[in-house]
């Protein structure tokens, strides 16, 4: 592996989350000098607790990074805190990776994993306990709530939708109207399904000892529930990747904007730009934990298998130069 003394690495990760130290692990043990830089700021940061992952459940997020950082230093790789602002290709081949603190970084390949951000809706509380018992996903909280008063909040095309699948862990679901229209169809799904309907606009949350009591509604009700379910707007983070002339998708459920990502190959992570791959949330913005690092792995594996071949066609024009 070199030593990057030059500043230079055969691969750049950009995200050190869960897929991009999986990828800089892969590559490391592949023996590839490797840079991660991290803007330390995690999708799943405001969680205590992940689930779902073998062997992790349970784990905390942020353990779950501090081990993976270890394990790539272990094996030679580096890391970084930093905020990358833009890549430039080189005419000599490869690319110029500048951060905002106006370092620069050379790399022969670029891994993106950016992640994405969730954006909630316009309810005053809602981020102060988001990952706590403001959830969205039942496979990654729905057991830990399960049986208790849970509430949907109805702000986009899947409320319905959402409502059941928390139904499943909890004959409790509730759906609040909120500001969304449900259509005659929406309320007979809910109905055979057990699911009350609550109308009226939620105003706020009710918290008793730091924990989630209810929400207030729109002339000055309440309805009790020890979970709030909502469905965020998942954007990518994804500046890197359209400074370089990749555009952003739009994800849409019936008709509507649900969030954006960018497009990757799913089996290999690579984008249609030359040497650039992308793992996890910021190209998958709904997998979880384990999914995100099996991406990340994927893309780790591409991108060394082509390096590899680089390495040959290289070795293979010297080679007949020199005969």
């Amino acid at each position: 592996m070199d030593n990057a003394k030059d500043n230079s690495f055969d691969v750049v990760v950009v995200g050190g989350g869960a897929a991009g130290l999986a990828g800089a692990l892969t590559l490391a043990r592949a023996r590839r000098s490797v840079l991660v830089i991290d803007s330390g700021s995690p999708r799943n940061a405001p969680a205590a607790r992940m689930h779902g992952y073998l062997g992790h459940d349970g784990a905390s997020p942020a353990g779950l990074l501090a081990g993976g950082r270890a394990e790539v230093t272990g094996y030679g790789g580096e890391i970084r805190p930093g905020t990358v602002v833009a890549a430039d290709r080189l005419r000599e081949g490869g690319l110029l990776v500048r951060c905002g603190d106006g370092s620069t970084v050379r790399a022969r390949r670029l891994l993106v994993a950016t992640g994405l951000v969730d954006e909630l809706p316009a309810v005053p509380g809602l981020r102060a306990r988001w990952g706590r018992d403001v959830l969205h996903c039942p496979y990654c909280h729905g057991w830990e709530v399960r049986d208790q008063p849970v509430a949907v909040l109805a702000d986009g095309p899947l409320a319905v939708h959402q409502a059941g699948l928390w139904r499943h862990w909890s004959a409790r679901t509730t759906l609040l109207s909120h500001t969304w229209p449900l259509t005659a169809e929406d309320r007979e799904v809910l109905a055979a399904r057990g699911v009350e309907v609550v109308e009226g606009e939620v105003t706020g949350l009710v918290v008793d000892e730091d924990r989630l009591a209810g929400v207030t509604l729109a002339g000055g009700g309440e309805r009790r529930c020890r979970a709030l379910v909502v469905a965020p707007r998942f954007t990518a983070r994804s500046g890197v990747l359209t400074g370089l002339g990749l555009p952003v998708t739009t994800l849409e459920r019936d008709g509507h904007p649900i969030g954006t990502c960018v497009d990757s190959d799913p089996a290999t992570g690579a984008t249609a730009l030359p040497g650039v791959w992308a793992a996890g949330n910021v190209t998958a913005p709904t997998e979880q934990v384990a999914g995100a690092a099996a991406y990340g792995v994927r893309a780790a594996v591409a991108i060394n298998a082509d390096l590899i071949e680089e390495e040959t066609r290289r070795a293979v024009e010297a080679y007949r130069v020199g005969e």
